[in-house]
């Protein structure tokens, strides 16, 4: 394994790990209104659920630019 190969691989974990960050970070905020906004009224539950599903998709935007790197590689 050469040092562009390492790269490329070490590219592709840091795009995976900002992308879980990312999301923890959003999710953390999100997270707390949701459950906020539902102990206040139960017609919240369903629009907090969908907010905190959106932000998974930093991480899928992550891995496909993992996948991309890798395919790279081989």
């Amino acid at each position: 394994m050469d040092m562009a190969m390492g790269l490329v691989a070490l590219s592709a974990g840091i795009a995976i790990a900002g992308a879980g960050l990312a999301t923890a970070l959003a999710q953390k905020e999100i997270g707390a209104a949701a459950v906020g906004a539902a102990a206040e009224n139960d017609k919240m539950f369903g629009r907090g659920l969908i907010y905190m599903v959106l932000p998974e998709t930093i991480v899928i935007f992550g891995f496909a630019i993992a996948y991309l790197l890798f395919s790279k590689i081989g």
